[in-house]
């Protein structure tokens, strides 16, 4: 009785891990050399939009006389008052805007219908149909030009925003449903069977269930799709003639002529041109994350 007493009264304590000094000397010189690094690659990153800031804001004299790592010895915030006004680069940037939104539109729509489709219903060709839909990932862009021209030709598209806006959207789809496969996949199938269950239409299941659900990984392919169509310049350069249909990638071929070349103006332009997606992607990178994360894990 009374070993077990004694027993009783010993207080077990966890072993407490103890760290010396020389362990949390370490500990944060590892921590400042990983910093350290990560900042030389930040700046990496980030010198190029600096440098092209600094680039706009010379003349030509300075292009091609200073160093090109060398500040602006006297700012030309002119050149993107004339890239605007005279160079017809807010007609391009319009362009530009209304010919991406619109294709990205309708990607992400056609996409998530497909989409749909192929993880909520049960029909016969569904995965026949999905890997049609795969091998248009493996069809390079550049071998399709010559028929794309001439089918565009025969139907009368050609120089018509029409026939860029489709082609964006054929060779954006295989890419945006792959994306959403994984997310649809995690989707719960309760909330929908639910829906069924309360009389709920499937166009309605669609647009007031499952679509508000995919949000996350919406924003993650509308990114996507928007950076390709922004800096697109193969087809808008062949299908479109007129210069009231040019977008920013084909307007700035202006400031480059047979005997001289404004790189001020040049530069400007691409300032401006990045903006756009630069933003989008500040406002939306918590979203890409999100979305990424949710559809790389099925489950």
């Amino acid at each position: 009785m009374k070993l077990e007493t004694a027993k009783q009264k010993v207080n077990i304590r966890p072993v407490q891990e103890t760290h010396t000094p020389i362990v949390n000397v370490l500990s944060k010189i590892g921590f400042g050399i990983l910093y350290f690094v990560l900042g030389i690659i930040a700046f990496l990153q980030i010198y190029p939009l600096i440098w092209l800031i600094f680039f706009s804001l010379k003349d030509n004299q300075e292009v091609f006389n200073a160093s090109p790592f060398s500040l602006p010895a006297n700012p030309k915030w002119e050149n993107y008052v004339t890239v605007w006004t005279e160079g017809n680069i807010s007609l391009y940037f319009f362009n530009s805007v209304w010919i991406t939104a619109v294709s990205v539109i309708l990607t992400v729509i056609s996409a998530s219908l497909v989409t749909f489709a192929i993880t909520r219903m049960q029909w016969k060709f569904n995965k026949l149909v999905l890997g049609l839909f795969m091998v248009g990932i493996m069809i390079p862009v550049h071998s399709t030009l010559i028929p794309l021209f001439n089918f565009f030709l025969t139907i009368n598209l050609i120089d018509h925003p029409l026939a860029v806006i489709l082609t964006y959207t054929a060779f954006n789809l295989p890419l945006t449903i792959m994306i959403l496969l994984g997310f649809y996949y995690t989707l719960p199938r309760e909330i929908e069977e639910a829906a069924v269950m309360d009389g709920c239409s499937v166009h309605r299941i669609f647009f007031q269930i499952t679509l508000p659900m995919t949000m996350p990984v919406i924003s993650t392919t509308v990114i996507i799709n928007m950076i390709y169509n922004w800096n697109e310049f193969v087809f808008i350069n062949t299908f479109i003639s007129s210069d009231k249909l040019k977008t920013l990638t084909v307007g700035i071929q202006n400031f480059i002529g047979q005997y001289a070349t404004d790189w001020g103006a040049i530069g400007a332009t691409l300032v401006i041109s990045i903006l756009p997606i630069l933003i989008a992607f500040l406002f939306l990178s918590n979203k890409i994350v999100e979305g990424i994360a949710s559809g790389a894990v099925k489950g």
